[in-house]
């Protein structure tokens, strides 16, 4: 899953992000849409490029990579993506907060909804065939925008109602960027394996249940005593983020 572009100037009116070459930053203006950009400008901007918004209430960003497998197998850097925005929220997070996934792409700071990530690729591609590009998009709740009262929701919440420091968007960016090159550099290194343990470590625990993920990206279930194994399909999910509100375009309230 290689991440090598040529590298770009950038514009001197943006905001510098502290990221790890190869990754180039595009910022957009409060109003603009990270992962629909990023999608848009992914067949001619290529691997590496960074897209995020420039919101306080909102820690939104999308990047690009160039896969080399097919678009069955190389849809897994969903989970990769994944794994390095838990890490990025733990790095920031106060001693003993919990930060979870709920398969397959939903975030979780205290078992509250925060936000998740979502997947892009270019239509009418099949499934055996390799994509030009893929989007790895994320939207992560800083502050609550709604008026009520913190903690009066449990199953919702945001960064600031859980001990993050406020200004907290730009250094989630940063650390996913480092965690992203993380995963991908153990993916190349040990195998898919390696991204999935960490992944399937951070769902809630069930017990008498055996959690792995088939080449394809499907969750698989292996229940105690049981011969027969479950398949959730990973495909269907991300069409419809659990976690996005469809009005709002944002992280459920």
């Amino acid at each position: 899953m290689p991440l090598e572009t040529p590298a770009r100037p950038r514009n001197s009116s943006e905001p510098e992000l502290s990221l790890p070459p190869p990754f180039t930053p595009v910022r957009l203006r409060e109003f603009g849409d990270a992962f629909e950009h990023a999608v848009t400008v992914a067949p001619e901007h290529g691997a590496g490029t960074l897209v995020y918004v420039g919101r306080f209430d909102l820690t939104e960003f999308a990047v690009v990579v160039e896969p080399d497998e097919p678009l069955a197998q190389a849809r897994r850097v969903f989970y990769a993506g994944m794994v390095a925005l838990a890490d990025a929220l733990s790095s920031y997070a106060l001693p003993e907060t919990s930060v979870t996934i709920g398969w397959p792409d939903s975030i979780s700071v205290n078992l509250g909804l925060v936000g998740g990530g979502r997947l892009g690729w270019p239509r009418g591609t099949s499934e055996h065939e390799v994509p030009q590009w893929l989007v790895f998009g994320a939207m992560i709740r800083t502050v609550s925008m709604t008026g009520a009262e913190p903690g009066l929701n449990p199953l919702v919440t945001a960064l600031e109602e859980e001990g993050f420091t406020e200004g907290l968007s730009n250094h989630v960016v940063e650390s996913f960027s480092r965690h992203f090159m993380l995963a991908i550099d153990s993916w190349q290194e040990k195998g898919f394996g390696a991204v999935a343990n960490d992944y399937l470590a951070r769902l809630p625990i069930v017990k008498g249940v055996r959690r792995d993920i088939d080449d394809n990206g499907d969750l698989l279930l292996r229940r105690m005593g049981k011969v027969d194994v479950e398949r959730d399909a990973l495909l269907p999910r991300l069409a419809d983020p659990s976690w996005r509100d469809p009005v709002t375009k944002g992280p459920r309230a």
